[in-house]
């Protein structure tokens, strides 16, 4: 992925991760491999520890065994109580992105650091009720933000058009930078996502549950790729 200063999958191209919290839990590897298979660029993997939101979900060895049967780029949402303490495990899963969010620890920079020292990619994010710019101390150091359209730790509620301006400020900020959305993303939201600055797009029911994927995730990536299309035409 591409951060502040560029990154593995070149600066500020499209992604789209679904979620596969959506996806049928029992049989992950084949649900992984239909949707890289319908076009996904990544997974995007969503750790809840009953602490920081009030669900639950799976931890690393869940996540290890989906590494086994996936060579996909896995981005871990870490809505997680304390999140120092799940990089090693997850790292060791086979884990590419370690997003934590910023409300998580005290030591935003510290976790960070420990992150990059074990080899993974580092996103940060931040829940609706958190301004946008705590997050800006801490951009040049990491490889994508995430702005939460939803509060975290719920599938299915509705997109919050009203986060949208934390993504404009941060991409008129970074250029460069990926900047992913989570919540409530799909057909009927995605242009206002991508208008906004948003070139890392999770879906998850919208991708997940249709009876066309490829075909979603199609419709999101030709709304995302203008938008990047016209804000290049326009500097």
């Amino acid at each position: 992925m591409a951060g502040a200063g560029g990154g593995m999958l070149g600066s500020c191209s499209c992604k789209i991760g679904p979620s596969i919290l959506n996806a049928d839990l029992s049989n992950l590897a084949s649900e992984a491999r239909r949707l890289m298979d319908c076009g996904a660029d990544y997974l995007h993997l969503d750790v809840m520890d009953g602490h920081f939101v009030p669900n639950m979900t799976f931890g690393h060895p869940v996540v290890k065994s989906l590494r086994q049967h996936s060579d996909a780029f896995f981005d871990m949402h870490m809505m997680v109580a304390g999140p120092e303490q799940w990089i090693e495990g997850m790292r060791d899963a086979g884990a590419n992105l370690f997003t934590f969010h910023v409300e998580a620890t005290d030591d935003v920079k510290g976790c960070i650091r420990k992150v990059k020292e074990a080899g993974m990619q580092v996103g940060i994010g931040l829940k609706p009720k958190t301004p946008v710019d705590v997050v800006f101390p801490y951009v040049e150091d990491v490889d994508m933000v995430l702005v939460m359209t939803v509060e975290p730790g719920f599938g299915g509620q509705k997109f919050m058009a009203d986060m949208m301006p934390k993504v404009q400020a941060l991409r008129a900020k970074y250029k460069s930078l990926d900047i992913e959305v989570d919540g409530g993303v799909g057909p009927s939201t995605i242009d206002l996502a991508a208008e906004a600055g948003a070139n890392m797009i999770v879906s998850g029911t919208a991708v997940v549950r249709s009876d066309n994927p490829r075909e979603v995730i199609g419709q999101l990536r030709g709304k995302v790729d203008e938008a990047i299309q016209k804000a290049n035409l326009e500097r």
